[in-house]
């Protein structure tokens, strides 16, 4: 029964994770957007946008690996830089985005910038949630399961014989 939970939290879910990764990530981001606006009264919007998106990137990161894909602790930098590199990633869909639909109309309305921009957020989203659960947090997820699957106990019998250890047994072997 130990083994099943222990399974269950090392590797939630996709429907568990991805609700997880919008509560959290979607959290993150409309807190982010309140403090770029407070920090943008002291300081330029360019600069405050920079520093909250570093540090919401690095709380995101921390909540996702904690939370959302069941890795259970601290995110490691390889993590964090992974993670990083998907939201720029992310921030680059939406810019181009934004960039095709200047192109294409002459002068869009709001309704329609906020539908391109949502639009282009939410696929690229999607994709930064395959490439953490995927890729970023994978490992930390087989390690579990891993070890989660090697605490039974294992029998094996083991034969022993005198065959020569030539090359082309160790290749073999390999």
């Amino acid at each position: 029964m130990e083994t099943a939970h222990s399974q269950e939290q090392a590797a939630p879910a996709a429907f568990t994770a991805f609700a997880r990764f919008v509560l959290f990530g979607g959290g993150v981001g409309i807190t982010s957007s309140f403090a770029v606006a407070a920090l943008a009264s002291w300081i330029p919007w360019v600069l405050a946008n920079a520093l909250i998106t570093v540090v919401s990137t690095l709380l995101a990161t921390e909540l996702h690996a904690r939370f959302t894909f069941g890795a259970g602790g601290q995110a490691t930098w390889r993590q964090h830089a992974q993670s990083a590199g998907s939201a720029a990633a992310a921030y680059a869909v939406t810019c181009v985005a934004m960039l095709v639909l200047q192109q294409l109309v002459a002068a869009p309305g709001a309704v329609l910038e906020q539908v391109v921009y949502l639009s282009a957020s939410a696929l690229a989203g999607v994709a930064r949630f395959a490439v953490l659960r995927l890729v970023v947090f994978a490992r930390n997820r087989s390690q579990a399961v891993r070890t989660v699957r090697t605490a039974r106990p294992v029998h094996a019998t083991v034969a022993h014989t005198a065959a020569p250890a030539g090359p082309a047994s160790l290749c073999h072997a390999a």
